[in-house]
């Protein structure tokens, strides 16, 4: 499952996008100044970090110097701030992108969601994928079910790759529709239903009762790692 660490001086704000974020499907941590931020990520270890820019203790500047030289995790900025040239400074430290107060949940988890998407990129991804008896080979195409050769369609393959990049981790349909883009032609969330409940039938050996694609009530689809 994607961590993420959200850092900030305000404990409300902190809630209410933990709440959020952890509805569509993410893990979340929580700092309440640089300081500490640096404590947690170094423990926790988070995919991304959202981080406020003017906190006690370190500042959000301060707090990226610091953990650019241990890892190189994607982070997002939240900011007051309207001038330019801090933003600039953000960027040019390191962070990815930012979001200026007060700002929208929904905006929000489309930034960190193109985000991430970038980051996956830029790590070139396994071209067999293997999880428990399931094989995929991203180069030829072609998937295995205990070693009996299974056909799926384009969009039902790339569902599955996507389930086993990360075996645990929990997809709401609305996510996978959004990192499947160009695949689903007027898409909608239901559309993914049926893509998983198609997908089950040619891999599961009891679609009923399935072994890897698992379904989290009221939150969408994850691998069974």
């Amino acid at each position: 499952m994607t961590t993420i660490l959200v850092v900030d001086d305000k404990a409300s704000l902190r809630t209410m996008v933990e709440a959020y974020l952890t509805q569509e499907g993410y893990r979340v941590v929580t700092a309440g100044d640089g300081r500490s931020a640096l404590f947690v990520a170094r423990q926790e270890k988070p995919d991304l970090i959202l981080l406020d820019v003017m906190m006690p203790e370190l500042d959000g500047f301060g707090f990226i110097k610091a953990h650019k030289q241990e890892r190189d995790t994607p982070i997002v900025l939240l900011t007051a701030r309207l001038e330019e040239v801090d933003k600039v400074v953000g960027l040019e430290l390191g962070a990815d992108d930012y979001i200026t107060k007060p700002f929208s949940l929904r905006e929000l988890v489309a930034r960190i969601r193109a985000v991430l998407r970038r980051a996956e990129k830029q790590a070139a991804p396994a071209a067999v994928l293997e999880v428990d008896g399931l094989r995929l080979d991203r180069t030829s195409r072609l998937v295995w079910a205990n070693r009996v050769a299974v056909t799926l369609t384009p969009s039902e393959f790339d569902i599955l790759a996507l389930l086993m990049e990360s075996p645990g981790r929990v997809y709401s349909r609305e996510s996978l529709l959004d990192n499947l883009q160009g695949i689903f032609v007027a898409g909608s969330e239901r559309s993914v239903d049926v893509h998983i409940r198609n997908l089950r039938r040619k891999i599961e050996a009891d679609p009923a009762n399935p072994r890897y694609v698992e379904t989290v009530f009221g939150v969408g689809y994850r691998m069974r790692g």
